[in-house]
């Protein structure tokens, strides 16, 4: 894999309807319905808007016979309307609904870890390896007559691994990691080319984007050593609603979609399922608008692990590199003193004009020719072509704003001999990760320890559009462990604060620095047991405030305690008009009535101390 200069993967093509995927096709772009299956008119109708927002596939919940056989309506209902969009039929639980959803959908998605294996316990289990080979054996004997009816129907499959949904005969051997997850899509994909059946796509998905990222990469890098190149779905699970959904879905999918990985992709909203087509499309357009792009000259370091990368080393500077959190730079070159409290900078660039009124909290930076000495808290900022005056100012933090091609022997030199100089690495190519890696990866073979900052430049009027991009340019940043620190900066009539809490949310995103509270929420579908936008919305102003704290707030079991392990408190939707709650993966109260179940939540939150008044 080239990790400077973009091209996608070649995957082999997979038929699916009349709308094939991988080969040469484009990146496709997909949704899911949250409508009951059962509900002919309303899942017709909620396809349409999927179809008509830009959707090229359409998925819908078929957690039983009756609902897959109601497939065959649904699909009449579209095509009696002129729609050709192919339709996924979305199995748990139960091979049989399967079999019966093949003869009506273009696609029949499957999940290894509750296809054949029985339900997950969480405790642990132990197989011998004659009998883990016997497990393996049961979904061959289960799998086998699957394919076989879908080689009748011309149906594909989607083999979809969820982090939150492995067996506990997958747990036992691997835990839960990214090898497990990869060997539970690898189990059946054996299987399937044993059988010569090659309509198969797959994903891995988990609502933890460093799970997320980590296991595709090694899906891929096994595949290929298997002589194997399926499309790829991307997708980050529970990515939640509004910015945090955004910013979430772009780091993660984007960061896969740069290094040229993924066929398809969904972003999963905890909105209307139409609303996730336009966020898709921008983040799969500005990704791919770098094809042919000017070649970008780089050599991957020895010690670099791109399938388990470590954090870079760095040597700290004041709160910069070593190992403090990565830190956020903002701008106020219009003097502005607007600060968000929660997302309060920890550095602001001034150019050449220092506020009076300085804050204490916050370090300033100024133009070289502009710094005095003696003012506290404030550090001078060089360009490459200021290297004599970087070596003659006396301070004990200095910020060099470099561009890859400008880290020439001389600033190499001054940079070992400058263990204070804190880089801002620049970039105006359209594929500015290939120069940032380029520029990363020099350092490391020159054993430069010296922390560096991203400078990502953009001038968008829409928070989304500055959202998707950001978070896309920063994803394989922070995954490959080279993140010090982001300093966006936005020409555009968009407000400080909306640029500031872009920053801090791409890093929570990231999981390497928490500014606010963390929603683990799913997009619902027709599985869904309550009003999913709503109580979203309630649980959030009542725990908005609540920094640091994990909540996952699931529609039904499917993926509940699983996909959020590693929340601190989850709201799981348990029958109609019904919700359990959980402290981690413990149940601690069943069935609660859902008009009492954010109240229950709140009590439950306060009564292990974690819940702080407003």
């Amino acid at each position: 894999m080239d990790l400077f200069n973009y091209s996608r993967r070649q995957a082999i093509e997979v038929n699916i309807g009349a709308t094939p995927m991988g080969g040469a096709h484009p990146i496709r772009i997909q949704s899911m319905t949250n409508t009951v299956t059962l509900d002919t008119e309303a899942c017709v109708e909620q396809a349409k808007r999927i179809i008509e927002a830009g959707g090229e596939y359409v998925r819908m919940t078929t957690q039983g016979v009756r609902e897959a056989e109601n497939m065959k309506n649904i699909n009449i209902g579209l095509r009696s309307q002129g729609y050709d969009t192919p339709l996924v039929a979305d199995v748990h639980f139960n091979p049989n609904v399967a079999d019966v959803a093949a003869q009506y959908v273009e696609k029949v998605r499957i999940n290894p870890g509750n296809y054949v294996d029985a339900a997950r316990t969480f405790k642990k289990l132990e197989y011998t390896d004659e009998e883990y080979a016997q497990e393996i054996e049961k979904i061959r004997a289960r799998l086998v007559p699957f394919l076989n009816i879908c080689k009748e129907n011309h149906t594909a499959i989607r083999i979809g691994v969820n982090h939150g949904s492995l067996s506990d005969r997958i747990m036992s051997r691997y835990g839960d990691t990214p090898e497990g997850m990869v060997e539970s899509c690898m189990e059946f994909l054996r299987i399937c080319v044993a059988e010569q059946f090659t309509d198969v796509v797959i994903s891995i998905k988990a609502s933890n984007t460093v799970v997320m990222v980590k296991t595709v990469r090694l899906l891929a890098n096994e595949m290929e050593k298997e002589g194997m190149a399926f499309p790829l779905h991307l997708g980050v699970t529970e990515a939640g609603d509004g910015e945090d959904g955004r910013i979430k879905s772009a780091l993660g999918i984007g960061a896969l979609l740069a290094d040229g990985l993924g066929d398809t992709i969904r972003v999963s909203l905890s909105e209307a399922p139409e609303a996730e087509i336009p966020v898709a499309r921008k983040l799969v357009n500005y990704i791919t608008e770098r094809e042919e792009h000017p070649y970008i000259p780089g050599r991957i370091p020895e010690g670099f692990n791109y399938l388990s990368p470590s954090r870079r080393e760095t040597v700290a500077v004041k709160n910069i590199g070593g190992n403090n959190l990565p830190i956020v730079i903002s701008e106020r070159l219009d003097e502005s003193d607007e600060i968000n409290e929660q997302f309060r900078p920890d550095y602001i660039y001034c150019g050449q004009t220092l506020p009076q009124n300085r804050r204490e909290d916050i370090g300033y930076i100024v133009d070289a020719n502009d710094w005095e000495e003696g003012n506290k808290n404030v550090y001078p900022a060089f360009n490459y072509k200021q290297m004599l005056e970087l070596h003659y100012t006396k301070a004990d933090l200095k910020f060099l704003f470099l561009p890859y091609m400008a880290l020439n022997r001389e600033v190499i030199a001054a940079l070992k001999v400058h263990p204070e100089v804190v880089l801002i690495a620049q970039s105006n190519h359209i594929n500015r990760l290939g120069e940032f890696r380029g520029m990363l990866f020099e350092m490391m073979e020159e054993g430069l320890k010296n922390p560096v900052i991203f400078f990502q430049h953009y001038q968008e009027e829409e928070a989304e559009d500055l959202q998707i991009k950001s978070a896309a340019d920063m994803g394989p940043l922070i995954f490959d462990g080279l993140c010090d620190g982001i300093f966006l900066f936005n020409q555009s009539s968009l407000p400080h604060s909306v640029i500031d809490t872009t920053a801090f949310g791409i890093l929570q995103a990231g999981r390497i620095r928490t500014s606010k509270t963390e929603y683990i929420s799913c997009p619902g579908c027709g599985r869904t047991l309550y009003d999913l936008e709503s109580t979203i919305a309630r649980i959030k102003a009542a725990t908005s405030h609540l920094k640091g704290l994990k909540i996952g707030i699931m529609g039904c079991i499917v993926n509940g305690p699983g996909e959020m392990a590693d929340a601190d408190y989850g709201y799981v939707g348990a029958g109609r008009g019904k919700v359990s709650l959980y402290k981690k993966k413990e149940c601690i109260e069943k069935n609660i009535p859902e008009e009492q179940a954010v109240e229950k939540l709140i009590e439950l939150i306060r009564s292990n101390g974690d819940y702080i008044e407003k």
